[in-house]
């Protein structure tokens, strides 16, 4: 159906396939072999998501938070990605912004500055100022953006079922991340939804133990005025991080130790989002990181967001521990525990792929290691094991990325290592200990002594069971499938063969000692099948592809 309804749109972005010289694409149109597509390189990658439009910027942006399915290479390039866009002329917004309000705009706002502060793909900012004098954010979506996103969501959709019937698009399940990528392009429509993230990560950072939270700033949302296609927040007045002009002048403090200080904050936040909150900020790009007047840090943008169950929570703590240790056998066991399919996985071929992986590292110094890139090429190894991860472990792995690159540029003495280390000996004790060390001791307490009660009852059941022997063992092996389907396969060819070899012998003696024409007849039958039996046994075995 969607070929129908957007004939104008496919002939757009096969004209800018074509225009940025995916041969990819010309030998789909040509006829030729299609079944392993290879995507284009990363450069004219972003350039085809740059010309098809907005959208597609959006699309390229989410495929970015991937790095279990795309190379580190894919990533960077699709990670610089903006929205840069034209803004929509004042005329239209107002329109949009009053049939949003419940009064009249005069009444709610006393100034609204028509010139937007920023502007982007789904929606543009404007400042104003409340009617009580108080300064706000207004993020308006783009008049009409719900209809282009719609038709293109079609399109997405109707593609990813065509890439699915070949092998790449079964291999690599390309409609489940379609379905992802347009559920996640969906719900950047409703402003109600990143309002309501961005009121739960302000909660959530509002208290903690590892760092001030009057420090660190989340704008408050304004719920009376928010609606699904205008969010009205708190103005945070400030820069991005890596734009500001740190000086002794501006509040009596060293630089270098402002510096630091700003450093560890943002290090202990986003620890506390992903390792106890469970729900992080999956978008911590510069552009998204204010320094703000008077000091504190500000979180922008809260529109994409994470989530990781405890369990996941304590494997990648453990992760990082082994990636300290540079422990691949231990990374290996990890990996399993977090994979999301059960497909057989060669253990010592992983290993082996880890250790390689990690020797280059063996020289260094751990403040000398870049530990968002060593997470990526975890992934890669993974996903080169074909073993497949959560979709959250890509913007974890990012998240991480854009944390470590926005650290290191804004204080280029950062150590890793030093910011981590206490983090992790107090994130050890509470999953050995809990929030509450009583609580925990008890619960430990009543295990212990149900295992206590129930031990004796289990131990006389089986020595019961093996002494009457009743005692029966269920083992199931992988990987012995394949090999009875190809025993079965041998033991039928082998006899077809025997078959045909006794078809031919006795149509040979029976066609010796003919005196009649019936048996000749019955010779040249029997000749005739052992013929056809043994033409088809050739050509399966030659389409087998096991001739050798």
């Amino acid at each position: 159906m969607f070929i129908t309804q957007t004939v104008p749109r496919q002939r757009e972005i096969i004209e800018v396939l074509l225009r940025n010289g995916w041969d990819y694409m010309r030998r789909l149109l040509t006829g030729g072999k299609a079944d392993e597509p290879q995507l284009p390189t990363p450069a004219v990658l972003k350039n085809i998501l740059v010309d098809l439009g907005p959208v597609y910027v959006k699309l390229g942006q989410l495929m970015s938070t991937r790095p279990d399915l795309l190379s580190a290479a894919y990533i960077e390039e699709l990670s610089t990605l903006q929205d840069e866009v034209p803004a929509v002329p004042w005329a239209e917004i107002e329109v949009l912004i009053r049939k949003q309000l419940k009064r009249p705009l005069e009444e709610t706002f006393t100034t609204v500055n028509a010139i937007p502060v920023a502007a982007g793909s789904i929606a543009q900012t404007h400042k104003a100022t409340l009617a009580d004098g108080r300064e706000v954010a207004l993020k308006v979506q783009r008049p009409g953006i719900d209809l282009t996103v719609a038709q293109d969501i079609a399109l997405i959709q109707g593609i990813a079922d065509l890439v699915a019937r070949t092998e790449f698009g079964q291999t690599y399940e390309i409609k489940s991340i379609a379905e992802e990528f347009t559920k996640a392009l969906e719900a950047e429509l409703d402003f109600t939804r990143e309002a309501g993230f961005t009121d739960q990560l302000r909660r959530n950072l509002s208290e903690s133990r590892w760092f001030d939270p009057t420090q660190l700033v989340v704008a408050e949302i304004y719920w009376d005025l928010t609606t699904p296609k205008l969010m009205v927040m708190e103005w945070l007045d400030g820069v991005p991080l890596l734009s500001a002009n740190l000086s002794s002048d501006n509040n009596g403090k060293d630089p270098a130790e402002e510096r630091k200080a700003i450093t560890t904050l943002l290090f202990r936040a986003f620890f506390q989002q992903l390792y106890i909150d469970g729900f992080f900020h999956a978008d911590p790009h510069p552009g998204n990181i204010f320094y703000l007047k008077d000091g504190r840090v500000a979180l922008l943008d809260c529109g994409m967001v994470g989530r990781l169950d405890p369990r996941t929570q304590q494997i990648l703590t453990e992760m990082l521990l082994a990636i300290v240790d540079l422990d691949a056998q231990r990374c290996a066991q990890l990996t399993l525990q977090l994979a999301d399919s059960a497909e057989p996985v060669i253990m010592v071929q992983l290993e082996n792929d880890y250790d390689r992986m990690l020797r280059k590292y063996y020289n260094l110094s751990v403040a000398q290691m870049n530990f968002s890139q060593i997470i990526y090429e975890l992934l890669q190894v993974a996903r080169n094991n074909k073993i497949r991860l959560p979709s959250n472990m890509g913007l974890y792995a990012k998240t991480l990325a854009n944390l470590e690159g926005v650290a290191r540029g804004f204080n280029p003495e950062l150590n890793f290592i030093d910011e981590i280390q206490p983090l992790l000996t107090d994130l050890f004790r509470r999953q050995l200990f809990g929030d509450s060390p009583v609580r925990s001791l008890l619960r430990t307490a009543l295990d212990l002594k149900s295992l206590s009660l129930q031990s004796p009852r289990q131990i006389e059941l089986l020595l019961d069971r093996i002494t009457s022997e009743t005692l029966q063992w269920n083992i199931s092996v992988r990987g012995l499938d394949g090999l009875r389907r190809t025993t079965d396969d041998a033991a039928n060819r082998l006899s077809f063969s025997i078959l045909v070899g006794s078809l031919i012998m006795g149509a040979a003696i029976i066609s010796s000692n003919a005196r009649t024409p019936q048996l000749s007849f019955l010779s040249n039958v029997l000749f005739a099948v052992a013929s056809l039996l043994g033409l088809w046994l050739i050509i399966s075995t030659l389409r087998s592809g096991r001739l050798r």
